[in-house]
């Protein structure tokens, strides 16, 4: 894997390599990381999702959940998904390490989620 500054725009630009599901080798790149350290960690949590690494962000995994669900639904059910998950779960585990997501953590949220009430003070 490689970061490499790019002279012309002084941003950052990462290029990795990994192995898909199907055995081929694929190649990606993304540019305009403000910083050396933004970029190495875009190019670690792309790894920890191409090796469905445990240590991925909840968020990276949502986005690993969408490519594979969203073409097997019908619009309106992924919809209804999305929204909860944009709504719902990535505010509160987000930034979280699926590894580290532990029951507490699901209860904590859960009661968070039964406390919350709408202008008319109803669930």
């Amino acid at each position: 894997m490689a970061v490499y500054k790019e002279k012309g725009t002084n941003t950052w630009r990462v290029i990795y390599r990994h192995t898909d599901w199907t055995g081929k080798r694929k190649q990606s790149s993304k540019r305009g990381f403000p910083t050396k350290r933004e970029a190495q960690e875009w190019e670690r949590e792309q790894l920890r999702k191409v090796q469905s690494d445990l240590n991925m962000t909840f968020s990276a995994f949502v986005e690993l959940y969408s490519q594979n669900m969203k073409p097997r639904l019908k619009k309106s059910t992924w919809e209804t998904k999305e929204h909860l998950i944009r709504t719902k779960l990535l505010p509160y585990f987000g930034n979280k390490r699926i590894s580290e997501i532990n029951v507490n953590d699901i209860i904590q949220w859960q009661n968070e989620m039964i406390r919350i009430r709408g202008k008319d003070g109803k669930p």
